[in-house]
């Protein structure tokens, strides 16, 4: 928020370009309810695998970022650690068929609008949590 910079890790595989490394984020608001669906239903038993089942760019989850902040994307990549590089999952994407199946049916929260919600809800100076959000 200082400096107005978002720092995100260079990619070491020609497959990505930087920023493009992608993941299943999942607002938390709906890890919760997922949860809660899954504790409500006693037929829904074993390991299930919670996400959004899409996978977006570390690039538009910044995007979504400074959109919410209403501030010109600034995206710099920086080097990962050495010890990382070889371990760095550069793609993740929930298979969230079996919840599916036990009957959770609400869409998730698309990117741009949990980070809206956690920006101007949770962010900002002088809220708290547990208090109204819009979401």
């Amino acid at each position: 928020m200082k400096k107005g910079v978002l720092r995100l890790f260079k990619s070491y595989r020609p497959e990505y370009a930087d920023g493009e490394q992608r993941r299943d984020f999942l607002y938390v608001k709906d890890a919760v309810d997922m949860t809660l669906h899954l504790a409500a239903n006693p037929a829904a038993a074993g390991i299930f695998n919670i996400g959004s089942g899409i996978a977006r760019s570390w690039n538009e989850m910044g995007d979504a970022l400074f959109s919410a902040l209403g501030r010109e994307p600034r995206i710099e990549y920086v080097e990962m650690p050495v010890g990382m590089r070889d371990k760095y999952q550069y793609f993740t994407r929930a298979d969230i068929g079996k919840l599916r199946a036990a009957g959770y049916a609400s869409a998730t929260t698309s990117l741009e609008e949990g980070m809206r919600d956690y920006v101007s809800n949770y962010l900002q100076p002088g809220k708290a949590l547990g208090e109204e959000t819009a979401l």
